[in-house]
């Protein structure tokens, strides 16, 4: 199985660029856009001059609990940038979800809770509400999240979207918000109030 058939039996469709569109980015976008892959792994991530944006984690289930993803997280975590990634809200009836959640807290990342993120899949028509987590080395706040989140969207997600799937992403600002009395749980709140 390739990378790519790794990453789709892990993520929703809705979630998943096409191949066609992450080879674009490794091959046109290759001094920002990176995949580093092992027999049980697959990241892909982007780095920005300020920051790094995960696009897609993958450990295979055989090797879950022997510290891949956080030897993946720390090699990221060494050059001292924010880190953001975007995650499914809580779902209780999802054990991977959880674990997802619970994984990423343990290694410092935090819920961006004013940052609103709704955008619409080309491959579903449907929208998709995912939440933003981040590390933040310096003390970065959430509005340094949000700016570094519209400039990786329009960098990475939009790119060369038209020519790839014969449509467009809608605009960054009809897909993130930025309110810092958006009415939503913490979701790492959540996680710890309701262990099961």
């Amino acid at each position: 199985m390739d990378w790519y058939e790794k990453l789709q039996q892990y993520f929703p469709v809705e979630e998943m660029k096409s191949k066609e569109h992450l080879d674009l980015l490794l091959k046109e976008k290759g001094d920002v856009y990176h995949k580093d892959e092992g027999k049980y792994h697959v990241l892909m991530y982007a780095e920005f001059q300020s920051f790094i944006f995960i696009d897609y984690v993958y450990v295979s289930k055989q090797s879950r609990g022997q510290g891949i993803g956080h030897q993946l997280l720390d090699q990221l975590k060494q050059k001292e940038k924010p880190i953001i990634l975007e995650v499914e809200p809580l779902d209780y009836h999802d054990s991977d979800s959880k674990k997802r959640l619970k994984f990423y807290q343990k290694e410092g990342f935090r819920h961006a809770e004013s940052i609103g993120y709704t955008r619409k899949s080309l491959a579903t028509d449907e929208a998709n509400t995912l939440e933003i987590l981040f590390w933040s080395p310096k003390g970065e706040n959430e509005e340094e999240i949000y700016q570094q989140m519209k400039q990786m969207y329009e960098d990475i997600h939009t790119y060369k979207d038209k020519e790839i799937y014969g449509k467009s992403y809608q605009p960054v600002d009809e897909v993130l918000s930025y309110d810092e009395d958006r009415d939503v749980d913490n979701i790492f709140h959540r996680l710890d109030q309701k262990k099961t």
